[in-house]
């Protein structure tokens, strides 16, 4: 231990910028930006990722680029906002996958961070969730697959973790469509009885053909959605390697241990060469389940048990770096796909995360709840420890962050919108390179975010050198009205059901990060300036939108037979060659 102490600090020594580190990329699921100690939170415990944040540069306006998990990783990946690829909706019931027999994903013509430093030798591994897709003709095509957008070795969910996940769990995809669905069922399935009333009582004939026709359509309305609904465990909750299924349907209680055994592996194995390791946990997603040793350990009940136990996920990942003298040769990184759900309820209990000071959460695209999340950077020798900056930064500038560090090249033939980290997270630079951001909810454009970094106008004198404005165009409509989120119909709207703005609705998010007091020509003069320059901004980033397939049509989004992965014969479709070799809980 006392050799391996010495040559890891020898080793630490001698890491310099012009090194490829290897890299760790942490990403939570649905977790709020105030469900982190390092962030404020001071009912659950999360020291390995406080660790993370003392030891290195923590970001505190850190911005997803959309409010849902599907669209949020696809500008994750790539760099680029998500209706640049297709891969956002214009529909409020699927902004998100919902089926892996689906044929919508990420675009074959995307190019990834992982398939950029793949060319630039790069061993690089997905483990947990993916949920961008996976075949577009047939069942095995997997066009979609993570394999075929630059990662080496996948292994997790193509989907990702549903309640319907659980046995015992309540419906989560589509709850309230499914219990319309089973009404229109039972009207249409009486109908053949009603008409044996009048035949029956010989009050007038009504022939069997009719009778027949109404009993063959309620079957065939039943059979027509419940092949897909009633399934939906077995359909979309699996586990693979690579393009193999291990299991179908998923063992959710063991599916934490698996994928850590998996990622620990994964660095034992490729310790000797960079690699890319990409963590996405399947936590803190409901329906929360946690090790039996984590039930009941934290103050904040089951949500609060499931950050805790992913904390000690990461403290696991933390350790192998140690123990193998990569400390300080890696890049680590944490961060959460989007903000905590707050329509995520069981009963009066909350079972969604905490976002903070911050208005809104998961599914709203422009409320700071839903956006916001944590962002920090750790790499020894490299990045000063204990530094925090508040410039806007986005899960997009992860892609050129990674290009920069990691020798590649960025496409030429694309907008790349993320930026490079570096220079900020070094402290080479002061403020972001990011002048504006444009936060959409589904293909619609809710709000703009406009990073003034140096006041020209004349009456100014009263702001900070770097302003941060934001203007909303669109919001959702709580209900019940005044309570924050939107617990009628489980998650806000992108269109319909929203509140159109006009004029919009202007923040100085650098002196009101709560978003509490809308700003008007009255108390702002710069009121009529800012909307002005925003409008700008909105035309000339629009004139650099180009089409893409819609991955997210109807078509695309619908469940079908002939794509469904299944171990087996389809549709009895089932198996389990995963071993019970699990790691020890603390």
């Amino acid at each position: 231990m006392s050799l391996c102490c010495l040559f890891c600090g020898v080793d630490g020594t001698f890491t310099t910028r012009n090194s490829r580190p290897n890299i760790v990329l942490l990403m939570a699921d649905d977790l709020g930006v105030g469900d982190l100690c390092c962030y404020g939170n001071n009912s659950v415990s999360t020291p390995n990722i406080d660790r993370l944040a003392s030891e290195g540069v923590m970001l505190t306006q850190h911005l997803a680029a959309a409010s849902m998990c599907t669209p949020s990783r696809a500008a994750f990946l790539t760099g680029r906002y998500p209706i640049r690829s297709g891969m956002a909706s214009p529909y409020n019931l699927n902004r998100a996958l919902t089926w892996l027999g689906g044929s919508g994903g990420l675009p074959t013509n995307e190019t990834t961070f992982a398939k950029l430093l793949q060319h630039r030798g790069y061993r690089t591994g997905l483990i947990g969730k993916w949920h961008l897709g996976l075949s577009c003709a047939s069942r095995n095509d997997h066009c979609y697959h993570p394999l075929n957008h630059g990662f080496h070795y996948f292994y997790g969910m193509p989907f990702g973790l549903l309640s319907d996940c659980q046995a015992s769990g309540k419906p989560e995809l589509h709850r309230w469509l499914r219990i319309k669905l089973w009404i229109s069922t039972a009207l249409i399935g009486l109908v053949p009885f009603l008409l044996l009333i009048p035949k029956l009582a010989r009050w007038f004939s009504v022939p069997w053909t009719v009778i027949f026709f109404f009993a063959l359509l309620a079957f065939l309305f039943f059979t027509s959605w419940y092949s897909s609904y009633g399934f939906t465990r077995r359909w979309n909750c699996i586990l693979m390697r690579n393009h193999e299924i291990i299991q179908q349907p998923m063992k959710e209680e063991k599916a934490a241990s698996l994928l850590l055994k998996e990622a620990l592996a994964f660095i034992e194995r490729y310790k000797r060469e960079p690699f890319l390791l990409f963590f996405s946990f399947l936590h803190v997603h409901t329906p929360l389940i946690s090790k039996e040793k984590f039930v009941g350990h934290s103050k904040y009940g089951r949500y609060g048990d499931n950050v805790e136990e992913m904390d000690w996920m990461v403290g696991k990942i933390l350790d192998v770096l140690d123990r193998e003298c990569l400390a300080n040769h890696t890049l680590v990184y944490f961060t959460s796909d989007n903000g905590g759900h707050l329509e995520s309820l069981d009963g009066g209990t909350q079972l969604g995360g905490w976002n903070g000071i911050y208005k809104g959460g998961k599914g709203m695209g422009g409320w700071e709840g839903g956006i916001r999340v944590p962002g920090i950077f750790r790499w020894p020798t490299v990045l000063e420890a204990g530094r925090v900056i508040s410039e806007p930064t986005s899960l997009m500038d992860i892609y050129p962050t990674l290009s920069y560090i990691g020798g590649g090249i960025l496409p030429q033939d694309r907008v790349i919108d993320g930026q490079n980290l570096m220079p900020l997270l070094e402290g080479r630079a002061s403020h972001s390179q990011h002048e504006f951001l444009f936060h959409y909810c589904g293909v619609y454009l809710h709000t703009v975010r406009w990073h003034q970094k140096d006041c020209k106008y004349e009456d100014c004198g009263h702001y900070a050198s770097a302003t941060v404005w934001k203007v909303h165009y669109v919001t959702p409509k709580f209900y019940p009205e005044g309570t924050g989120a939107c617990y009628g119909s489980g998650i806000c709207s992108c269109s319909g059901d929203v509140t159109y703005h006009d004029p919009p609705l202007l923040f100085d998010i650098s002196r009101d990060p709560l978003e509490a007091v809308p700003l008007n020509p009255d108390n702002e003069p710069l009121f009529d300036s800012v909307i002005k320059k925003m409008e700008a901004a909105i035309k000339e980033h629009r004139r650099t939108l180009t089409p893409a397939p819609q991955q997210f049509s109807v078509f695309n989004t619908i469940w079908k037979p002939w794509l469904q992965p299944c171990c087996g014969t389809f549709p009895f479709c089932g198996c389990d060659k995963e071993d019970d070799i699990l790691p020890t809980a603390p």
